[in-house]
């Protein structure tokens, strides 16, 4: 019997109180009791380690070990102090015993500094916050010299270098627990950190992990997590932080929110985009900081809805299965999803999914009636400006896509390759980038050996909103093609350097209607053929595959997409290929390509299809005029946008 088959087993649904979900708080708890339970075999004699089994990351055993104690106490943390300190499962205890070992230099246990590891300074910030959490049950009874042991540790942070990313909060959180404990701080270090925040900030409550356009979900279950949650739990405001700001992140937080909450499926699934992923239902962190910090303008009953559609998104698909464990991948096991810091206890981060059961049973998060997800009461059509999104999704299909003009982990005009979690032009609750020998989501110049150009490093030209709920975006940028250089294994989650070979200026045109888009590509010179593929579709079996001249489908029980040509392209096909998924063995991309190098300046169009099957309606009417288009939709709506 598996974790999730015996949770089912130990808790009822309500689908009065919970109507989508059938969740009850019992539900929570039971999960992460048993997720706590399954990683007890492998806790180390003294404690301080958690030995996952897997392949190690590049920072070693030791370092894993300590992953693997620093995440799980996140979740123990969270669920003694929902209960207000009461702790029958003993849960506590055996940190507790970890403590003592990993902080203990004699120890066989002992712990790589966070000056001696970087590692250790993110798994120092889990350690600190959980004992702040907890302090009146755990850290207020610890002996004497254990105490000391772990400032002594911990105190390592002051001083060292961070990097400008959501790192900065790793160090803040832990400077801000050895200032309440006695230990040394630096009110210089926290400053500048909190300056490295404010210049994370874009429009529209987003913030960018680093300089470059590095939207995804660390926005929301790192850089959105940490600040309300440290003038939460620490006495900051007002000393270390103006109440002004605290006012300025609580507004960030709900505009978020307002976004994020569209990027959920109705069947619980987060977007599939950017890196990290095996952290799964980390995702949900923002909607639960929101909440236990009184902050959140959602309604209590949908933040439960949300968080808990993607808890049991994951738990009823596999993820903890066949021994309870958090393995590396999405729903099940997948090992090529692993990046070079990843190691078996890093999925544990999924913790921070599981915030609200810090919240205790009385809470309304747990005792109001679920609310839907916007995509299951209506069409949406949202435009984000910051990461340069085209949100769209049909009630009727339930999938939340975006269209992406604007995130690629790069600057403009820079020369690396394309990151397939980052720069592509569409990313879904329901696909992934496969790691097949065709690009998905792609507008690409092949090359005379058949290699599609790439992006990265391209200028947002424009994002809108347009009568009629018509989404529409631009950009452009010079393409290239790139032979990145190292031996290492290619990083699903960043583009990568090397030689470089210069190609044509390729400008690119989004028009979304009702989840529809309709593609439009310009080269400003070229000699090479242009190809445009659709949305990856992946399955147990192989997809069933429909051709004609100007169209290609590929059609999966669940899942159908599409290319259709509209303008310039000449033939259609799909790929299939198998064991480049983590959605499916087999995979699927419909692609159309033009019959030679297109005339400068030519406009090519083509509709982009992603859906649950069913009729899909005639193609809009195209019609060309130098740099504009016109397009008349079925029901005679007009949409006229300009290529840059």
């Amino acid at each position: 019997m598996t974790a999730f088959e015996h949770q089912r087993l130990t808790a009822v649904e309500d689908r009065r109180l919970s109507p989508y979900t059938g969740w009850t708080r019992e539900h929570w708890t039971a999960l992460a009791d048993r997720m706590l339970a399954a990683v007890v075999p492998h806790r180390s004699p003294g404690g301080a380690r958690i030995d996952l089994p897997g392949p190690a990351s590049r920072n070693g055993r030791v370092s894993d070990g300590l992953e693997g104690f620093a995440r799980t106490f996140l979740l123990a943390g969270f669920r003694v102090a929902g209960e207000r300190g009461a702790d029958p499962g003993g849960l506590l205890e055996p940190y507790a015993r970890g403590l003592a070992a990993g902080t203990d230099p004699a120890s066989p246990e002992a712990w790589p500094r966070p000056d001696e590891l970087g590692q250790s300074k993110v798994e120092a910030a889990s350690i600190a916050l959980v004992l702040q959490l907890t302090r009146p049950w755990l850290w207020d009874r610890l002996d004497d010299p254990v105490r000391e042991r772990v400032v002594a540790w911990l105190a390592t942070v002051v001083g060292q270098p961070y990097p400008p990313i959501n790192w900065v909060w790793f160090r803040i959180v832990v400077e801000s627990f050895l200032r309440e404990a006695g230990g040394p701080w630096s009110a210089a270090d926290v400053e500048e950190d909190l300056a490295v925040h404010a210049s994370l900030r874009r429009p529209g409550g987003w913030l960018s992990d680093g300089d470059e356009r590095a939207y995804d979900h660390y926005t929301g279950w790192a850089l959105h997590l940490y600040p309300l949650l440290w003038t939460h739990l620490f006495d900051v405001t007002g000393s270390l932080c103006p109440g002004s700001l605290r006012h300025r992140w609580a507004a960030d937080l709900r505009e978020y929110l307002d976004d994020a909450v569209r990027l959920v499926g109705a069947d619980g699934s987060p977007l599939l985009q950017g890196r990290s992923l095996v952290y799964r239902f980390a995702a949900a962190a923002p909607f639960w900081v929101g909440a236990v910090t009184g902050t959140s303008r959602l309604a209590p009953g949908l933040t439960r809805r949300v968080a808990g559609g993607m808890v049991r998104h994951f738990a009823g698909r596999g993820a903890f299965e066949p021994d309870g464990l958090l393995s590396l991948g999405w729903h099940h096991a997948w090992p090529s999803m692993r990046q070079a810091y990843s190691g078996p206890g890093s999925p544990y981060w999924a913790a921070k999914g599981l915030l609200g059961l810090a919240l205790p049973a009385d809470h309304p998060v747990w005792t109001d009636t679920e609310e839907p997800l916007p995509i299951e009461t209506g069409d949406v059509a949202r435009v984000v400006a910051a990461p340069g999104w085209l949100v769209s999704g049909r009630r009727r299909d339930g999938i939340a896509l975006v269209v992406n003009h604007g995130t690629d982990h790069a600057r403009p005009g820079d020369p690396r390759s394309d990151a397939p979690l980052y720069a592509r032009l569409g990313y879904s609750t329901a696909t992934v980038p496969p790691l097949g020998s065709l690009p998905d989501n792609t507008v690409a110049v092949l090359d005379a050996d058949g290699r599609a150009s790439h992006r990265a490093g391209f200028s947002t030209c424009y994002t809108a909103e347009l009568p009629g709920g018509v989404l529409a975006a631009a950009s452009r940028g010079r393409v290239r093609w790139v032979d990145p250089t190292g031996d290492d294994a290619p990083d699903h989650g960043s583009g990568r350097r090397g030689p470089v070979v210069p190609g044509p200026v390729l400008t690119v045109v989004s028009v979304v209607r009702h989840g529809i888009e309709v593609r439009l590509a310009r080269l400003g010179a070229g000699t090479r053929p242009l190809r445009l593929s659709g949305w990856p579709v992946a399955a147990a079996a192989p997809p069933r595959v429909t051709r004609t001249a100007g169209s290609a489908t590929a059609d999966t029980p669940q899942l159908r997409s599409a290319v259709r040509a509209l303008r310039g392209f000449a033939t259609a096909d799909v790929a299939v290929e198998a064991g480049t998924s983590p959605l499916g063995e087999w995979t699927a991309i419909p692609f159309v390509t033009t019959a030679g190098p297109p005339a400068p300046g030519e406009v090519l169009a083509a509709v982009v299809l992603l859906d649950r099957g069913g009729p899909a309606g005639p193609d809009p009417v195209l019609t060309v005029t130098g740099d504009r288009v016109m397009l008349t939709w079925s029901d005679g709506l007009t949409t006229e946008v300009v290529i840059p």
